[in-house]
């Protein structure tokens, strides 16, 4: 809602600057959009008069100016424009001014064609101007002034141009707020000043509005309300600046007199009107009525609009004219011809207006506020208002009554509120007396009844239900910052993350730290993703109203929303991408439409590369980095090469405690095509409900050590199937304590091998706390190292 300074300065005295403003009324409830000054970039540019023009010595197209600015002597302007004509009133740009229009412009003093000119004459585009905003202002050529200005004004003065303007964001339990009224009554609140309403007087009116039309309501429920006003002798004719600059400064484009008034009257009251030709309307009665089966209505935007027996329409005796609150029809549109007219200020059900303009894709800003509700007692207000400027402006001859139909309950809603709730509520310890001050500043009356607040809302606040409603209105005039940040009852006095938090967070810093990027995506997918992935369709948990068909089922991996993303980088030629994601996948073992439980939601943390540096070893490497961070020691990555999605003899398996915790490797070919991918891709997919369970947050410090190491080596030939971290898990078993670590660093295939079998030779370190280790001692480990390799592999050392 867009609102100029100057015109809530007729409701309230504002003294303090628009920023200033702004944020105190953002601190209450009114949250600012964009703070606006109108005009600013017009600089320096005045009215002038040309006193006198001759002819461009140089050139046929140009004629030279003297255009007296009010300074003493003409200045001199070389123009080329075609409708300049001596005695005109028209803006000049001096010498350093500053135009808005074609990307903005600099003028200074020069020569054209080797006369000099002291500035340039401005077009209205030049200006920023249309027609709605000055007649004339479109016209080829220079802008010519209708009025009389003194000469030298600043054309933003003289054409109204400046102005400060608020764009404030409306929510939607605020509709009083959707209009100036509204949000002066909002300021004077916030800076501690009375609300002023403008007196309404009317001249003397004749004749009677009940002979002129009649209105009936046939559907009480959609309609509780409807006024008219009846205007004999109707003047069409542009506005008067002051309303067209004012519409323009909320965003509104000028029409024409009537049409600006119902605009200008809904801005300002939040009450939409619409104006009927009367003499179009058969028999001069408007019928508020359900649309017949099968109706059709040609709305002014002139689309004929299928109408059906849930929409509201207002109605003469034999056709629908307008579809309630959204937009008139043609047949009863104002026109040039237009001598006769009924206003219409109603209010309509919010429920079949909005259903009616999204039905039809047709929301306007009267069908906005009708959604959001709009108080019965404004209705016949903004008639008033909208008599008075028909006199104002001289636009026709005011019939005197109004025709009010009214159907619903004007009595004012009453609550009664105990005040030690609200400070109970809201964590403060106000006295009754404060409250009342709050309330009654807000336009409530209230009256004190022991811990009772009687209170009488104001009409136009539809959003007061109840004590939370009111306890909200105190705490946002009080000020939140106001209210002391406290703890919960018998909450504890510092936040602690939970084990499962901190371990995620070292999980994710741990992926960043290796050089990947976290993503988010989706957790819908589509049963498609199956077919991408090599893998048969499992039972899933299919979504009754999904966004679309490509997102139909509850995602059982993480790997599909991965890949996509990794995708749409390729696409983009990002030439290198690793990214991950830690989120939930949905599993369950029920048929669709025989769930009876809920699915298991395991935490599960993906993994997708391509790109340069990416391998499979480097791909291992940083899935035991991440073992190791978690302290899983025992966890061992196992070549496997049974996963469909995975190319086959490049794939592996982490086993935990027997447990398998996932999978890592490069993807099927077949995998990387379907997934419109290129390249090797690799991917890991975690169980990180496994990894969690058995993660170690505890260290242990263990100092330096005191005494020698003693280092053996250890070679032996054995199958080419057998994994080297099964060779390493027994060598780690049978050397006990003091075996320190166990190194691979060679494997060879080739002479001296038998075929089918490869030397795996190891590095081993043995280390004692407390002592030196003799030979007698490390011997018999090496001794039983070598005995489990040959029982459990059939291992033999290489000579």
């Amino acid at each position: 809602m867009k609102v100029p300074i100057s015109w809530l300065k007729e409701y309230v005295d504002i003294d303090v600057p628009a920023k200033e403003l702004a944020e105190q009324m953002t601190m209450t409830g009114s949250k600012e959009e964009e703070t606006m000054e109108l005009g600013e970039d017009i600089r320096n540019v005045v009215v002038g008069r040309i006193v006198k023009i001759s002819e461009h010595p140089n050139a046929d197209k140009l004629v030279i100016c003297q255009v007296d600015v009010g300074t003493g002597d003409p200045i001199q302007i070389v123009t080329g424009a075609p409708n300049v004509a001596e005695g005109q009133l028209v803006p000049v740009a001096l010498h350093g001014s500053h135009l808005p229009g074609r990307g903005g412009m600099d003028i200074k003093k020069g020569k054209l064609r080797g006369e000099v000119s002291a500035g340039m004459l401005c077009s209205g585009d030049e200006l920023e101007l249309s027609d709605a905003d000055y007649p004339g202002a479109e016209v080829y050529g220079i802008m010519i002034l209708q009025e009389d200005y003194p000469l030298g004004m600043d054309i933003r003065e003289a054409l109204m141009l400046r102005d400060t303007v608020i764009d404030f964001e409306i929510t939607s339990n605020r509709p009083d707020c959707l209009s100036v009224q509204g949000l002066a009554r909002e300021a004077a609140v916030t800076l501690g000043k009375s609300f002023m309403t403008p007196a309404i007087t009317l001249d003397p009116m004749e004749g009677s509005a009940e002979d002129e039309a009649t209105i009936r309501i046939d559907a009480e429920d959609l309609c509780p309300r409807y006024c008219g006003l009846v205007v004999r002798d109707v003047k069409i004719a542009p506005s008067p600046m002051w309303l067209r600059r004012r519409l323009a400064a909320c965003g509104v484009r000028s029409i024409n007199n009537i049409v600006d008034i119902t605009n200008y009257v809904m801005l300002e009251y939040g009450q939409p009107l619409h104006a009927f030709d009367l003499d179009k309307l058969t028999d001069q009665t408007i019928i508020v009525r359900r649309a017949q089966q099968g109706e059709t209505m040609t709305t002014l935007d002139d689309q004929e609009r299928p109408l059906s027996p849930d929409m509201l329409v207002i109605a003469d005796a034999k056709r629908a004219v307008a579809l309630a609150g959204v937009m008139g029809g043609a047949n009863s549109e104002i026109d040039e011809n237009t001598k006769n007219i009924l206003f219409e200020s109603a209010v309509f059900d919010p429920v079949s207006v909005r259903k009616t303009a999204k039905r039809l894709g047709m929301r306007t800003e009267a069908s906005m506020r009708f959604e959001r509700g709009v108080s019965p007692q404004t209705t016949p207000m903004a008639l008033t208002r909208t008599a008075q400027m028909i006199q104002q402006l001289g636009a026709g001859r005011v019939i005197n009554g109004m025709l009010d139909v009214c159907e619903c309950d004007l009595a004012p809603k009453t609550l009664d509120v105990k005040w030690p709730k609200i400070n109970e509520l809201l964590g403060l310890s106000l006295n009754p007396g404060q409250m009342q001050d709050i309330l009654v500043a807000l336009g409530f009356e209230v009256r004190m009844q022991g811990e009772v607040l009687a209170i009488q809302v104001p009409h136009y606040r539809l959003d007061i239900e109840g004590m939370a409603d009111v306890a909200e209105e105190v705490a946002r005039i009080y000020g939140y910052n106001n209210i002391p940040m406290t703890l919960m009852p018998e909450s504890p006095s510092e936040a602690m993350k939970t084990r499962r938090q901190y371990l995620m967070d070292r999980i994710r810093e741990c992926m960043v730290g290796m050089g990947a990027y976290e993503a988010s995506t989706y957790s819908f997918q589509s049963e498609d993703v199956y077919q991408k992935m090599r893998l048969s369709v499992p039972t899933l948990m299919k979504i009754s109203n999904p966004l679309g068909e490509d997102q139909n089922v509850m995602r059982t991996s993480m790997l599909p929303g991965l890949l996509g993303s990794l995708a749409h980088n390729q696409s983009h030629k990002v030439p290198a991408c690793m990214l991950f994601e830690a989120g939930r996948v949905f599993l369950t073992d029920q048929k669709p439409g025989e769930l009876t439980e809920l699915p298991r939601e395991p935490l599960r943390m993906g993994l997708v590369w391509y790109g340069e540096g990416a391998d499979f070893f480097r791909l291992k490497g940083m899935a035991e980095v991440l073992l190791d961070e978690l302290g899983l020691l025992d966890a061992a990555v196992i070549e496997q090469g049974t996963h469909p999605s995975y190319h086959p003899g490049r794939c592996a398996v982490i086993k935990l405690d027997g447990n398998e915790a996932g999978y890592l490797g490069e993807l099927h070919p077949e995998t990387v095509e379907r997934n419109d991918l290129t390249g090797r891709v690799y991917a890991w997919e975690m169980d990180l409900e496994i990894l969690l369970k058995y993660a170690k947050t505890e260290k242990t410090y263990r100092p330096l050590p005191k005494y020698p190491a003693v280092e053996r080596d250890l070679a032996v030939v054995l199958k080419k199937d057998i994994p080297a971290a099964r060779v390493r898990e027994i060598i780690c078993r049978e050397g006990g304590e003091c075996l320190a670590s166990a190194e691979l660093f060679d494997v060879y295939e080739g002479a001296q091998v038998p075929e089918g079998h490869r030397s795996l030779a190891y590095a081993l370190t043995y280390r004692a706390a407390d002592r030196t280790l003799t030979d007698e001692e490390i011997n018999p480990l090496q001794e039983a190292i070598i005995a489990g390799l040959e029982a459990e592999l059939g291992a033999k050392l290489r000579a």
